[in-house]
């Protein structure tokens, strides 16, 4: 209720095919954004609770030995759906957080010396709380950086959160949420978003905010090429959507805070004086100039 905007900017992350983390406080449904966005696309879906007991061969599956053809056979495991509902994904130890390491970054998982090639599309939506830390294994840069958006929901205000309650007096609405795309679409449509034309002063724009980061003071470490990459992809989404055929520089202002925060490292001056990577974001889009259309 009342989250428009993250919500277009998880179509904007399907439109290109990437992973979503959803950063935030318990309650402000998180899990039912995910869950309702697999059940639109209508593609297969599973949800892996992450636990700290939980293994990697919970999640890629594991080869079972068959005593009818004493032969081992390979039992899939739910990473093999096309939509991934990673819920508390910072539960996880890291070396089953390193289990989706390759799913995510190479659409294929490898067991026992076998590859096996993931389904398109292939969506990884993980969730997060970032405020509890017991129990909790904060994810490694090299995962953050597989995200595409890191998107946060935040509490919603008095009149949305009325709604919500009268709108849960009889049956919950993801119950008669239904299919309004599949997956064979989504791929359509993503191929459609690489042909939105990007002019060349915009395209520098984005080059230009992401080497900013990588000389700004505040950060021990700036934003890698596939930033440049995922800001470009991301505004092309985010254009179309709009129903453009050309992205304009407040859209990748828009994408800028969802795509490059979580990629960057604050250095530790910065991190004592109470500074946080999304307002470092802000101040470089304070300070680079964006491109203007001649009249």
């Amino acid at each position: 209720m009342g989250k428009r905007d993250p919500i277009k900017l998880a179509l904007v992350a399907l439109l290109c095919e990437g992973h979503i983390l959803l950063e935030d406080v318990p309650g402000v449904a998180k899990t039912m954004l995910a869950r309702s966005l697999a059940i639109s696309l209508g593609c297969s879906f599973a949800r892996i609770q992450c636990t700290p007991d939980l293994l990697p061969s919970d999640i890629t599956g594991a080869s079972v030995f068959n005593q009818k053809t004493t032969e081992f056979e390979f039992r899939p495991g739910p990473v093999l759906n096309q939509v991934i509902l990673a819920d508390e994904i910072n539960r996880a130890t890291p070396r089953t957080q390193s289990a989706l390491l390759e799913c995510m970054a190479e659409g294929q998982v490898t067991v026992d010396g076998q590859t096996y090639p993931l389904p398109r599309p292939f969506i990884v939506i993980a969730t997060q709380n970032p405020i509890e830390h017991e129990g909790t294994f904060p994810l490694p840069e090299a995962q953050l950086d597989r995200f595409l958006v890191r998107l946060s929901l935040g509490y919603p205000s008095l009149v949305d959160e009325n709604a919500m309650l009268e709108r849960l007096r009889g049956t919950h609405p993801i119950e008669s949420l239904e299919q309004v795309s599949g997956g064979d679409e989504l791929h359509t449509c993503s191929e459609a978003a690489k042909e939105i034309f990007v002019h060349e002063a915009v395209r520098e724009y984005i080059v230009r905010l992401v080497q900013a980061t990588r000389r700004c003071p505040d950060l021990a470490m700036g934003a890698s090429p596939r930033a440049s990459l995922a800001l470009y992809r991301t505004s092309q989404a985010l254009a179309g959507i709009e129903g453009r055929n050309f992205v304009l520089p407040d859209d990748v202002k828009a994408m800028a805070l969802p795509v490059l925060p979580h990629r960057v490292i604050l250095n530790p001056e910065s991190r004592l004086r109470g500074q946080n990577t999304w307002e470092v974001i802000q101040s470089l889009l304070d300070t680079v100039p964006a491109p203007v259309g001649e009249t």
